[in-house]
C-alpha cells in the first residue's frame, strides 16, 4: 500500500493497492484461465491475496512474471521454467 501525504497539511491518504481477479488477468494477457490457475498451482506464479468467497487476487507484479515466463516458454520447458524463477527469485531477495 502506497502512502501519500499532501504537501500543504499534515493529511496521510493511503492509496490501496489494485489487485486482480484471474478474469482480468485473462483480459489483460494472452493466456487462458486454465493456463493461469495452472501456473499458480505449479508456483509460476503467486496470489496476493484470496477474497472472501475464495477467489485468487493478483498484485501488478503478475503482469511482469508473465511476461518473463512468456519468453522462457520460447525454449524452455515448464519445469525448466520453474527452476530458473525459483532461481532468479532466490538472488533477488
Amino acid at each position: 500500500m502506497m502512502v501519500m501525504q499532501s504537501p500543504k497539511q499534515d493529511v496521510k491518504i493511503a492509496v490501496p493497492q489494485k489487485l486482480y481477479r484471474i478474469g482480468e488477468l485473462v483480459r489483460h494477457t494472452p493466456f487462458s484461465r486454465q493456463t493461469i490457475h495452472n501456473y499458480t498451482t505449479m508456483g509460476l506464479i503467486r496470489e496476493s491475496e484470496w477474497t472472501q468467497g475464495g477467489h485468487r487476487l493478483y498484485d501488478e507484479t503478475v503482469f511482469s512474471r508473465l511476461s518473463r515466463i512468456m519468453e522462457l516458454r520460447k525454449d524452455k520447458t515448464l519445469e525448466e521454467i520453474r527452476r530458473i524463477l525459483r532461481q532468479e527469485d532466490r538472488t533477488t531477495r
